[in-house]
């Protein structure tokens, strides 16, 4: 099955990835920045990370991103376009990452071109 799927990471801005190396214990990265960069190296067709004005996750309250500072709960998104198993293998293999965050999977269609009739 080679359908054309997104799949969207939903976490709170805050959010860090494991301690992998030695400088992580100083500064864990985030979370964002660290599943960006393992989709472009796992060959991901298309990656978003999506600023987030305003939302809230589940169990959160509403947070409203201001210009000096966002809540550590403020919601994020990355953004994942690929062929549907690609993306699940991508999932599987940061699953230990992917434990605080709502995935959510859509299957899409691609539209080749839209008339204007």
């Amino acid at each position: 099955m080679n359908k054309l799927a997104a799949v969207r990471l939903y976490f709170p801005h805050a959010a860090h990835a494991r301690r992998s190396k030695f400088w992580h214990r100083l500064l864990p990265p985030s979370l964002g920045h660290f599943l960006l960069k393992s989709a472009h190296r796992a060959g991901i067709q298309q990656v978003l990370h999506h600023s987030v004005h305003a939302g809230y996750l589940p169990g959160n309250k509403l947070s409203v991103r201001t210009p000096e500072v966002s809540a550590p709960h403020h919601p994020s998104c990355i953004e994942l376009i690929d062929i549907e198993h690609k993306l699940r293998d991508f999932i599987q293999q940061h699953a230990e990452e992917l434990k605080q965050v709502r995935v959510v999977l859509h299957r899409c269609e691609l539209l080749e071109s839209i008339s204007g009739d």
